[in-house]
C-alpha cells in the first residue's frame, strides 16, 4: 500500500513536469512555430564575437537573436527531446537586455557599458542541474519536481550580468551517472544524428541542443566525462577545465559533497572558435567575483602556432579494459597522421597503470556504496541499465562478492577487482583511497614531465554513440578514457574529427574467432558486441586532447592545432543534423 502511494506520487510528479513543459511550449505565440527567415538563418551563422559586436552596435536586437534561437530550440526538442524548460521571454528581462538600445556603448553612461556586456546577445542553455532562480533542478529525480531553486548559480549570474540570453534548461538522466540520457521525469533524449542512438550523458540534452543549433553554448557539468561524452556522441566541442577555473558553485549532483573527484561546470559549443571565445570571455569577467571556489587566475594568451614550435603529443590507445572499436581507432589515427605531416612529434605514451587509477576512482566515486544516489530515488523511479548494474552490485553481500571474485580472478581480472573493491567504505578506507589518488597523481606528473609532453591524445570512448538501451553491455567502464582525467583533475577537451563509415569501419570477417578477440576480457567482449558500423554509419567520432592542471588556454590552442592540421589534409568535420 505504502509503495503504491509513493509510486503514484512519482507518476504524478513526472506527468506534472512534462505537462508544464508542454504547456509552456504550447502557449508561445504562433510566430515561434514558423520557419526561420533568411535574416534568422544569417543570425545563426554569426560567431559569438560577431553576435556581441552587432548587438552592441545596434545592428541586431537581442530579441531577434532570441527568436532565431528559440525556433531552433523548439525544432531540436521535437527531434531529440532535449529540453526541460524554456525561458525565451524571461531571457529578455535581465537588466543588460532590458536596458539595451541601438548604439549604446561604453561612452553612453549606461551602467551596462560594452565592457560589462561581454556576452551580450549570446544564447546559452543550462543543464538541468545548474541552478536558475525560480526553476527546478531535478537531477532527473521526481522528488525534486516543483522545488525551484531559490537563487541562481554563479555561472548563471555571471552570464546574465554579461548580457547572455539564458533561454533553456536541458535534460539529464536519473541520478546523472549514466551513458544514456533518459529519465521518467523527462523521457529519453536521442542523438541528433540518429534517433536510435544515445546522445551521451549526463549532459546529453545539452549536447543534442548544441548539435541542432538551438544554443551557442551549453553549460554542463563534468564528473566522469559528462560533457565530453555528449561532445563525442553528438559531434560538438567541449572543454572540461581543472577544478577552480570555471565557476561551478550552485550546480547540483546526486553526489553532493564529493570532494575526492571534482565536479566542474563546463561548456559545450558548436565550433572551436566559439568554445575558445566563450572560455576567454568568462575568465575575463573575473568569475572569482561570483564564485568563492574559483581561482583568481587571469586569461593567458597562448599562440603555439605563431611560435612555430613543433609540439610533442603522447598517444594512449588503450585504457587497459576496453579496446577501441575500428571507427574510434580510425579517428585517432587521422589526427596522428595529420599532426605528423605538420612536423609534430607523436609518440605512444605508456602512462602509470590506468587500471590502478580507474580502480581508485571507482572506489572514491562510490565510497558510500551508492547510498547517496539511491536516496534520491522514490518508488517507481527507474535508472539507466548501466546505473542499475552498479547499484545492483552493492546489493550483493560482501562475502559473496569475494567468493565470486576469487573464481573469476584469472578469466576476468577486471570484474574480479570490481567485486573485491566495490563496497561501502569506512572513513579510514576512504581516506586511504584519497591518499592513493594523490600518489597516483604524482606518478602521472612525474611520467608526463619525464616524457616532455605538450599534450595527450586519446579516444573519448571505445565506441561511437551506442544504441538506445544498450548501456548494460558497455557499462560505466566504457567511460574510463574520460573518467581518468577527472580523477587527475587535468584539463581535457573533445573535438569531432569525422563520422563512422560503414565501409571503412566494419569489423573484419570472423572477428569473433580472431586471436585479437580471444584476448579480450569477458567485459570487453560484451562491450564490443554493441558495435555495428552499418547501424552507426554517419555518427560523429571525436578525439580527446588532454593537458595538465589549469592548462585550459593551452588545450584550446592544441585543439586548434589539430583542426588546422586536419584541414590541410582536407578533413573538415561538418555537422549534418537535419531538423
Amino acid at each position: 500500500m505504502l509503495f503504491s502511494l509513493f509510486s503514484s506520487a512519482h507518476q504524478v510528479a513526472c506527468a506534472w513536469k512534462q505537462n508544464e513543459r508542454q504547456s509552456k511550449i504550447a502557449s508561445l505565440p504562433a510566430i515561434y512555430s514558423t520557419p526561420l527567415s533568411s535574416s534568422e538563418e544569417k543570425i545563426h551563422a554569426l560567431s559569438i564575437s560577431q553576435l556581441v559586436s552587432q548587438c552592441q552596435s545596434g545592428t541586431i536586437a537581442p530579441s531577434a537573436i532570441m527568436m532565431a534561437y528559440a525556433k531552433k530550440t523548439l525544432l531540436a526538442q521535437q527531434a531529440t527531446n532535449c529540453i526541460t524548460d524554456i525561458m525565451f521571454e524571461e531571457a529578455l528581462l535581465t537588466p543588460p537586455i532590458a536596458n539595451w538600445a541601438p548604439g549604446v556603448d561604453s561612452e553612453s553612461g549606461n551602467d551596462y557599458a560594452v565592457r560589462e556586456r561581454s556576452l551580450l546577445g549570446v544564447p546559452v542553455s543550462i543543464k538541468d542541474t545548474v541552478d536558475i532562480e525560480g526553476h527546478d533542478s531535478t537531477i532527473g529525480f521526481s522528488r525534486n519536481v516543483r522545488h525551484p531553486a531559490e537563487s541562481s548559480s554563479a555561472i548563471v549570474r555571471l552570464l546574465q550580468d554579461a548580457g547572455a540570453l539564458v533561454h533553456a534548461k536541458t535534460t539529464v538522466p536519473t541520478g546523472l551517472i549514466a551513458i544514456e540520457t533518459v529519465s521518467d521525469v523527462y523521457g529519453r533524449t536521442t542523438n541528433p544524428h540518429s534517433p536510435n542512438h544515445s546522445a551521451g550523458a549526463s549532459t546529453g540534452g545539452g549536447g543534442a541542443l548544441v548539435a541542432c543549433g538551438g544554443s551557442k553554448i551549453e553549460i554542463g557539468t563534468d564528473l566522469a566525462g559528462s560533457v565530453r561524452m555528449p561532445a563525442h556522441f553528438c559531434g560538438v566541442w567541449a572543454l572540461k577545465g581543472s577544478s577552480g577555473r570555471f565557476p561551478s558553485w550552485g550546480t547540483r549532483s546526486s553526489m553532493m559533497g564529493l570532494e575526492s573527484i571534482p565536479i566542474v561546470a563546463s561548456p559545450l559549443a558548436g565550433n572551436l572558435a566559439d568554445l575558445r571565445e566563450f572560455w576567454k570571455r568568462v575568465v575575463l569577467a573575473e568569475p572569482w567575483r561570483y564564485d568563492h571556489t574559483c581561482i583568481p587566475l587571469p586569461w593567458q594568451e597562448i599562440n603555439l602556432q605563431d611560435e612555430g614550435r613543433k609540439l610533442k603529443w603522447g598517444v594512449v590507445r588503450d585504457d587497459s579494459s576496453l579496446p577501441l572499436t575500428p571507427a574510434c581507432k580510425r579517428a585517432l589515427s587521422m589526427v596522428i597522421s595529420a599532426l605528423k605531416k605538420q612536423g609534430h612529434e607523436v609518440v605512444d605514451f605508456h602512462p602509470p597503470d590506468m587500471a590502478e587509477g580507474l580502480d581508485i576512482g571507482n572506489q572514491l566515486l562510490f565510497s558510500d556504496g551508492g547510498q547517496q544516489l539511491r536516496s534520491g530515488l522514490t518508488p517507481g523511479d527507474s535508472v539507466t541499465p548501466a546505473t542499475k548494474a552498479v547499484l545492483d552490485l552493492f546489493n550483493i553481500p560482501k562475502l559473496i562478492k569475494k567468493i565470486l571474485a576469487y573464481f573469476i580472478r584469472s578469466s576476468d581480472p577486471a570484474s574480479s577487482k570490481l567485486l573485491n573493491t566495490m563496497h561501502t567504505k569506512t572513513v579510514v578506507e576512504d581516506r586511504n583511497n584519497v591518499a592513493a589518488r594523490d600518489i597516483y597523481r604524482a606518478k602521472w606528473h612525474k611520467k608526463w614531465t619525464e616524457e616532455g609532453l605538450d599534450f595527450l591524445l586519446t579516444s573519448p570512448m571505445p565506441t561511437p554513440a551506442i544504441e538506445n538501451g544498450s548501456s548494460t553491455k558497455t557499462s560505466l567502464m566504457s567511460a574510463g578514457y574520460l573518467f581518468l582525467f577527472s580523477l587527475l583533475d587535468y584539463t581535457a577537451g573533445v573535438l569531432p574529427v569525422t563520422t563512422v563509415d560503414k565501409a571503412l569501419d566494419r569489423l573484419p570477417d570472423n572477428f569473433t574467432t580472431s586471436d585479437e578477440y580471444m584476448r579480450f576480457s569477458p567485459v570487453a567482449k560484451v562491450a564490443n558486441s554493441v558495435y555495428d558500423a552499418d547501424k552507426m554509419h554517419g555518427l560523429p567520432l571525436g578525439v580527446q586532447v588532454v593537458g595538465r592542471r589549469l592548462e585550459e588556454e593551452k588545450v584550446l590552442e592544441g585543439m586548434q592545432v589539430i583542426e588546422n592540421a586536419l584541414r590541410e589534409q582536407g578533413s573538415v568535420f561538418v555537422a549534418d543534423v537535419k531538423l
